[in-house]
C-alpha cells in the first residue's frame, strides 16, 4: 500500500518552488529595495495591523457576528477580474461604485442592510441559485464570474459549521486555542473549497491563500487580540494570488522570463496547477519570506521600539500598494487564470 505524500506547509513550498523554478527568479537586490520601502512606512507609522478596519468596507467592531462576517467574505474571496473587452463586474453601494475585491465586501454589507442574512450559516447552507445571483447583482451588464462555484462553497461551509461546529466560524477558533497552524489545519481539513494545492515536481505543495488570509483577516480586525489572538500567527505566510506577484514583479523584487512574459501579455490563461502559475505563486510566497528576513535586520539595527512585522503585514502592504499605484503598475500583466482558490 503506498503511504499518502506529505503536503508542504505554504513556507515550505514556496522555499522548495523557489530553488527549482525555471521562468520565475527571485531578485536579491530588488527583495532589499522593496524591504527599505516598507521599513520606511512601517518606520513613519504609515502602515500597520489597523489598516485593515480603516478600510471603508470592512467591519469595526470585534464582535461573533464580525467573525462570521470575515468567514463568509473569504469563503467568497475568489476570481473577480474580467476581460479587458467586457465591462467590469460592479457593485454600487451607498452612492460609490466597486470592483474587485471591494465589490465582494459591498455585495455583504448590502446584503445585510436589506435583511438577507448572508453570514448565517443556516441560511447560505441552502440558499438558492437565484438568491445568491439577487445578493451578487451587478451595476453593469457583467455577472460575478463563478455563481454556482461560489453556491458549491456556501453549500458546504454552512454545513459543516451546521454539523460540526455549532452554526459559528466562532467554534473553530475555540477549539484551536490560539494556535493560527491549528486553525489553518483546521480549515483545510473540513472545508474542501479552501484546500489550495498543487504538484510540483513529483512534491505536494500547497499556498492556502484564502485559508491563511481568513485567519490573517480576523487577526486584523481584532489587532491581535480576543478571537484574533494567535500565539503563533507568524507561521502564516503572504496570500499568494495574482496581484501581489504584478506588484513584486513590478518592484523588481521578482523577476519573469522572456517566455512567460510574452504568454502572460498574450493573455493567455493558465490552468490551475501548470507549472508557470506553480512557480509565480511559490516564489511570490519565498520572496516575502526574504523580504521579511531583510526588515527583521533592518528592525534589529534600529534603536526605536520594536514594531510588529511578519508576512501578512508585508502581503497587506504590498496589496494595498497596488490599488494606490494602480495606473502605474498595470503595464505589469498578471497571471490569468479562472480559479476558486484566488
Amino acid at each position: 500500500m503506498m503511504e499518502k505524500q506529505t503536503v508542504l506547509l505554504p513556507r515550505e513550498s514556496g522555499r522548495l518552488i523557489a530553488t527549482k523554478s525555471e521562468d520565475v527568479k527571485v531578485c536579491p537586490h530588488g527583495v532589499k529595495q522593496v524591504a527599505k520601502r516598507i521599513w520606511n512606512s512601517l518606520s513613519q507609522n504609515e502602515y500597520s495591523i489597523k489598516m485593515w478596519k480603516q478600510h471603508e468596507l470592512h467591519p469595526k467592531t470585534m464582535t461573533k457576528e464580525t467573525i462570521d462576517w470575515i468567514f463568509v467574505l473569504d469563503t467568497l474571496n475568489f476570481s473577480f477580474w474580467t476581460s479587458s473587452d467586457i465591462e467590469p463586474y460592479l457593485v454600487h453601494y451607498k452612492g460609490k461604485e466597486h470592483r474587485g475585491y471591494w465589490a465582494l465586501c459591498a455585495v455583504i454589507n448590502r446584503a445585510l442592510d436589506e435583511g438577507i442574512p448572508i453570514t448565517s450559516p443556516s441560511y447560505y447552507a441552502s440558499m438558492t441559485l437565484e438568491q445568491l445571483q439577487y445578493v451578487f447583482r451587478s451595476h453593469t451588464s457583467t455577472p460575478i464570474p463563478l455563481l454556482e462555484q461560489r453556491l458549491k462553497h456556501l453549500h458546504e461551509a454552512g454545513k459543516v459549521l451546521q454539523e460540526k461546529f455549532r452554526g459559528s466560524f466562532v467554534n473553530c477558533i475555540i477549539q484551536c486555542n490560539g494556535s493560527a497552524s491549528e486553525l489553518l489545519k483546521l480549515i483545510t481539513e473540513n472545508f474542501s473549497s479552501y484546500r489550495d494545492t498543487a504538484t510540483y515536481q513529483n512534491q505536494t505543495v500547497s499556498f492556502y491563500k484564502r485559508a491563511q488570509i481568513l485567519i490573517a483577516d480576523i487577526w486584523a480586525c481584532f489587532e491581535g487580540q480576543s478571537y484574533g489572538s494567535f500565539t503563533d500567527i507568524n507561521t502564516l505566510t503572504m496570500f499568494a494570488d495574482y496581484r501581489v506577484p504584478q506588484v513584486l514583479n513590478y518592484l523588481k523584487a521578482i523577476t519573469y522570463s522572456d517566455k512567460l512574459m510574452e504568454l502572460l501579455r498574450s493573455g493567455r490563461e493558465l490552468t490551475q496547477g501548470e507549472r508557470l502559475e506553480v512557480e509565480i505563486r511559490g516564489c511570490s510566497i519565498w520572496t516575502v519570506e526574504l523580504i521579511r528576513k531583510e526588515l527583521e535586520e533592518l528592525i534589529a539595527q534600529d534603536s526605536a521600539p520594536k514594531m510588529l512585522l511578519n508576512s501578512i503585514i508585508i502581503d497587506f502592504y504590498l496589496w494595498d500598494f497596488a490599488t494606490e499605484n494602480w495606473d502605474d503598475i498595470q503595464d505589469i500583466p498578471i497571471h490569468r487564470i479562472r480559479t476558486q482558490f484566488y
